[in-house]
């Protein structure tokens, strides 16, 4: 805990409080890793037939778009300032249209410091306005955001157990009916990213500005990490702090991601044997025989 004692008025705890209030208390080049999805702007109104629509506690999500965008890169930008140099973001979003106009979070991602290092799908598979003007829209996207080390804009490589998950996530959302928040992340997301990232390693800071019902932070103690939480709302940061002293009765669901993490042959054996390592090979002809 002493190389971390800038942080222990917030270390495993859940902050009540806006954003950016809480964010600017915390040290520079500090958290090891964030995750996270704010609220989306969707005005309180944009809903499907099968779909209700999503109000959140303490929190109005209905914005102008270009004062939502200014305090997403607002928010965004003191994330960098906190993360440590080659460290990484996590940034949940997606698609939008307003008056048959697209709304996507690049338009404002690419107004912040970070580096976009890829771009994840994450296929709900359900689609939440079961409409025709658009084929259904069933995914969201995760931006992985990074903050380069000494010039570097690359960053290390993922170990082969994790990169071979693809950039397409299927993982359906949480179906938890006693859960208070409207959208919360299904526990293997955050899983996926704070093991990848990681591995076996224990002990690194995770942060979650927008922790809502505490999911990222579940993840990070199950996995053996410090966490920070952050939310505006007295009942969900209520309900994120009493889930996480019953942590362990969602161990189960960490394991079973834990368990896709595995690399049943390497590249290097495959090209070895003559196996196929993702190249297209040359069609023999007649004239080859």
């Amino acid at each position: 805990m002493k190389k971390y004692k800038d942080l222990l008025p917030f270390l495993d705890k859940v902050a009540e409080g806006d954003v950016l209030e809480v964010l600017r208390q915390l040290p520079s080049d500090s958290i090891d890793l964030g995750i996270t999805s704010p609220p989306y702007n969707k005005k309180e109104k944009n809903k499907g037939w099968l779909v209700d629509r999503v109000i959140y506690k303490g929190a109005r999500d209905k914005m102008p778009e270009k004062e939502y965008q200014r305090w997403q890169v607002e928010v965004l930008n003191e994330l960098y300032r906190v993360i440590k140099p080659g460290g990484s973001f996590f940034y949940n979003h997606k698609l939008r249209w307003e008056r048959g106009r697209m709304l996507h979070p690049m338009d404002w991602l690419r107004r912040t410091k970070w580096v976009i290092r890829q771009e994840i799908i994450w296929d709900r598979m359900i689609a939440a306005n079961l409409r025709g003007w658009r084929f259904w829209q069933v995914e969201e996207r995760i931006y992985w955001l990074y903050k380069p080390k000494g010039g570097d804009l690359i960053g290390e490589e993922l170990e082969s157990r994790h990169a071979l998950l693809t950039s397409i996530w299927r993982i359906p959302p949480e179906r938890d009916k006693n859960n208070p928040h409207p959208a919360p992340f299904p526990i293997a997301l955050p899983t996926r990213i704070i093991y990848s990232i990681f591995g076996d390693e224990r002990g690194k800071v995770v942060l979650d500005p927008f922790c809502g019902s505490g999911t990222t932070l579940v993840a990070a103690k199950l996995l053996g990490h410090h966490y920070i939480g952050i939310d505006i709302s007295p009942e969900y940061v209520e309900y994120a702090r009493r889930r996480l002293e019953r942590a362990e009765r969602e161990r189960g669901k960490v394991l079973e991601e834990i368990s896709k993490h595995v690399v049943r042959k390497t590249f290097k054996e495959r090209k070895e044997r003559g196996e196929f390592v993702g190249r297209y090979r040359k069609k023999r002809s007649l004239f080859d025989l």
